[in-house]
């Protein structure tokens, strides 16, 4: 009796609240002895009929008293042991001893990788603790779950752990896709150029290696859920037939302390995706501590993911812990375990087994002589979970075959594990990148490898790799379990079905322009889309990705057409049913409507992006959002997408700093262009025109997937498709202009072409203008010519960007070619003929325009909108910047009177004409447009 008194005392949770749930510490045990034989029978239910049958009766149980309005609150968290009974294990069908043999291989070739790497005249740094104590959690997966992409199925897509890379690097040496010169490569991309290995998972370095990018860590669990996400769009739109392939992501429990690791866990919940499991490596430390020291992360977790809606299984403990909890009749040993905090977990690794005795066994009499019969060596032994195959395996297992929820598998290690005691689960084990010779020497006799002393101590910065050679029996038996698997993992493939474009017809409206009708270049881009969506051949491949703002961009009227994808379709009667833009939602759904969730709208745009790899099937992602919360806010994301090489199209709307008139400073977007121009690969471009989007996206479209520039046919995996074209359109209506009979395509694709000539005779200017600012440019024009007699030339910048790249290579090419002719820049070349000063004018901040002022030889001003935004009108904002009509109109002439080609006295005449120090004297704008 006292013994149950005592598990009840665990069970109120009054000393361990903050680790457990504590299901009855708020009410009182009336009646102690009729607890204790309600728990008795439930130990002989489990004793007789097993765990399995007791889980049913319990939930039975629970089931009832909710019926019956008994209050019982959730169970966020269980004690600290696996999830799985021992009676419900997975019996592990592999060649445990095989597996082990050369699991301790790659760990040492890992390790001496990263070692060799750190010898005085290359010390690039390196990994070593992390995949040691891994391994295990990914060799059960490469030897029986992770399938490649020649399975049946289609194969895997795994998200491996960034810092753990050494240790795939030292399976593909194992698969012999690698060599020991690759190996010595890591991390010397250049210097080892054709036998060089990245630094973590990157597939824009390593093209036909690595699939996904997961350092920045935190975009990793992100990417993996809108990845299993896109796999679900891609079969229940009829593209591919998904349904067995599963979406696996590793990840530290360091690295769950990032918001984007835990903040889109309920879309894989509501979604329902049973093809995602989540692996957690649990070694309780982050790069410079404990990552709960007073706590448990495990347990935070567990309540953390059980309270999304996910399937939990726990992995703590190794199969030699599984006798002393079967002897645990009081649960002595099991509160132990509840009560013991990270902090002291860590520490118990980096001591001794005799430590452990004193330290952790010895707080209970009962639990102390568990343990008498036992050696220090047999304590130290006993392992954690995420080191036993058999723990691994059953978790796995549970894992993909759980239907209905995604699935996180906690599991417990030891960073550095078998690393030896300045490794194991020291603080500073992370940034450890070397071992000593004596180091090498123990890990070596730990994991017996054949390597003499002598070879250790000829150098010990070099040890050697070791390979048993192609032809050993353990080697024989890895490479059957791939081919039995569908392949090598991880791999990356970029041969995908072609994509017939759309043709002419598609453009033709964008051509047309508005007619007497003004449309803001929102719209304009609104309606080429829907005619792209409309061609037959082509259209299904669109994925228009919006978050929470759709109507405000004008897309509603997708809804009814297009439809909303959601897998459980609608189950519910739309408030809106009867208006013709009804909101509808789909299983067979082509928009992706993340909600406001701009972080998750990329990493639904990174999976459709790369779908042409991951799966074979190109698709085209068109992500529209507020310009300002892109790059700004989202700009890490971008850069994995980018790493990932994603292709499609990032529309910022709302673009510029003075046109959304009413929301003020964190809505005001003067400088994503600038942020943008950061990443090599986006493609930016800021229109003035519809008929200047429809080049610029056909263009896109081409390059990504057609024939290539000017018509050469280039490869599929060819490094310049890999682009996002990104393209900033306004909420301003104007009126839209139809395509100039001669129109300059080179010139709107490179960034630069002559808009409107001068008019007039008289001093000249010119006056180069993007996106909102060409009608004010055009305007400007008009006044010069008719107050003050100046003749301007009015030229549209369609990439202020793609001008600087151009001539940044040209001076490149000059630099290294030297006594060669200079190509010169394209801008430059396109301005030859055009005299006199320039006014640069844009709606975004001096920097955005200066990035060609180099290249130019002409006197060069720029006009923008420089600090906050604010609420005003546009007109007010544009005077208060000034780059407004009249501020171009001022600023030509003040560059004209220095030259001595106006009156000197023309810009004060001017300023006091119109009023250019009165902000409420703007005109410049018109108050349409929803904002």
């Amino acid at each position: 009796m006292n013994a149950l008194k005592e598990r009840l005392d665990v069970a109120a949770g009054e000393d361990t609240s903050h680790i457990l749930s504590g299901l009855t510490n708020q009410l009182p045990d009336r009646d102690p002895e009729e607890t204790a034989e309600w728990l008795e029978s439930l130990d002989t239910l489990i004793q007789e009929q097993g765990t399995e049958r007791a889980q049913y009766i319990m939930r039975s149980l629970l089931q009832r008293a909710g019926a019956q309005s008994v209050g019982v609150p959730m169970v966020t968290t269980t004690d600290y042991v696996n999830t799985i009974p021992v009676d419900q294990e997975a019996p592990f069908p592999g060649d445990e001893e095989i597996e082990r043999k050369y699991r301790a291989w790659l760990r040492w070739n890992a390790a001496v990788m990263v070692h060799r790497s750190q010898r005085p005249e290359i010390g690039v740094g390196g990994h070593i603790s992390t995949y040691a104590g891994a391994a295990t959690l990914y060799e059960v997966g490469f030897n029986h779950f992770f399938r490649g992409k020649d399975h049946p199925g289609g194969g895997d897509q795994i998200f491996f752990q960034g810092h753990a890379s050494p240790g795939m690097y030292a399976r593909a040496f194992m698969e012999g896709r690698l060599t020991e010169e690759d190996l010595d490569g890591f991390r010397q991309e250049k210097s080892k150029e054709g036998h060089a290995l990245s630094s973590y998972p990157h597939p824009r370095l390593m093209p036909e290696f690595w699939e996904f990018p997961t350092v920045s860590m935190g975009i990793g669990p992100m990417n993996a859920i809108y990845q299993a996400q896109s796999n679900r769009y891609l079969h229940n739109r009829g593209i591919k037939d998904t349904s067995d392939q599963q979406v696996w992501a590793f990840l530290g429990d360091g690295e769950m302390d990032e918001p984007e690791s835990r903040g889109l866990l309920q879309l894989a919940a509501n979604d329902k995706l049973d093809n995602l499991n989540f692996v957690i490596n649990c070694n309780l430390q982050r790069l410079d501590g404990p990552v709960r020291g007073n706590g448990k992360i495990m347990q935070e977790l567990e309540a953390f993911f059980r309270g999304a809606g996910w399937n939990v299984i726990k992995v703590v403990w190794g199969r030699e812990w599984d006798n002393l909890l079967a002897k645990d009749e009081d649960g002595s040993l099991v509160k132990i375990m509840n009560e013991t905090v990270d902090g002291d977990y860590q520490t118990y690794k980096a001591e001794s087994g005799g430590f452990v005795r004193e330290h952790f066994f010895g707080k209970t009499p009962q639990t102390k002589d568990m343990v008498a019969d036992m050696t220090d060596q047999e304590i130290w032994n006993l392992k954690r979970g995420g080191h036993d195959y058999n723990k691994v395996y059953a978790a796995y297992k549970a894992a993909t075959e759980f239907k209905g929820k995604p699935t996180v598998i906690l599991a417990h290690t030891v960073k550095g594990y078998g690393l030896g005691t300045h490794f194991e689960g020291r603080n500073a084990t992370h940034q450890m990148k070397k071992l000593t010779l004596a180091d090498l020497k123990a890990f070596r006799d730990h994991l017996r490898i054949p390597i003499t002393d002598e070879q250790l101590e000829a150098d010990p910065y070099q040890p050697p790799y070791y390979h048993p050679g192609a032809d050993a029996p353990e080697i024989q038996y890895l490479m059957d379990r791939r081919r039995a698997l569908g392949g090598f993992v991880p791999e990356r493939r970029s041969k995908h079905t072609d994509v017939t474009l759309p043709g002419d017809k598609a453009y033709e409206v964008a051509n047309r322009g508005s007619g007497k009708q003004q449309a803001a270049t929102t719209m304009a881009f609104v309606r080429l889309l829907k005619d792209l969506m409309r061609d037959k051949e082509f259209g299904t491949r669109i994925v228009p990705i919006i978050p929470d703002e759709a109507r405000t961009f004008g897309m509603d009227a997708f809804f009814p057409t297009a439809k909303i994808y959601n897998p459980n379709g609608q189950n519910y009667l739309s408030v809106d049913r009867d208006l013709v833009l009804a909101y509808k939602e789909s299983i067979a759904g082509q928009i992706v409507h993340a909600g406001i969730n701009e972080a998750g709208s990329v990493a639904a745009f990174t999976a459709a992006g790369t779908s042409y790899a991951t799966h074979g099937e190109p698709l085209i992602p068109i992500y529209v959002f507020y310009s300002m919360f892109g790059f700004q806010r989202t700009g890490d994301s971008f850069w994995a997408a980018a790493d990932q090489m994603t292709r499609g199209f990032i529309i910022g709307a709302t673009a510029g700093r003075t046109t959304l008139t009413g929301e003020g400073l964190q809505h005001a977007d003067g400088h994503s262009p600038i942020l943008a121009s950061t990443n090599p690969a986006v493609v930016t471009y800021d229109p003035a025109y519809g008929y200047e989007i429809g080049v610029i996206m056909r263009d896109g479209l081409n390059r990504m997937y057609g024939t290539g520039e000017a018509g050469k046919e280039i490869a599929d995996n060819d490094p310049s498709r890999n682009v996002m074209y990104y393209i900033t359109v306004y909420n301003e209506p104007i009126i839209q202009p139809p395509a100039p009979a001669e129109l300059d395509t080179e010139g709107i694709i490179k960034g630069i072409y002559l808009l409107a000539p001068a008019k007039i005779d008289g001093p000249r200017t010119q006056i180069l203008a993007s996106g909102v600012s060409v009608p004010w440019a055009l305007e400007a024009q008009r006044l010069l010519a008719e107050d003050w007699g100046v003749s301007a030339d009015v030229w549209s910048v369609t990439s202020w960007t793609e001008l600087r790249r151009d001539a940044m290579a040209a001076e490149e090419e000059a630099f290294l070619n030297p006594g060669q002719p200079a190509r010169v820049p394209f801008v430059t070349e396109q301005l030859a003929g055009a005299t006199g000063p320039i006014v640069a004018v844009s709606d975004y901040m001096k920097a955005v325009p200066d990035q060609i002022r180099q290249f130019i030889p002409n006197e060069f001003a720029s006009l923008g909108a420089d600090g906050f935004g604010f609420s005003d009108t546009r007109a007010a904002a544009r005077r208060f910047f000034k780059n407004d009509i009249h501020s171009i109109v001022v600023r030509s002439l003040q560059m004209l009177a220095r030259r001595g080609e106006v009156d000197a006295q023309a810009p004060a005449q001017a300023i006091e004409k119109y009023r250019l120090l009165n902000v409420n004297a703007g005109t410049t704008g018109n108050a349409g447009g929803d904002s």
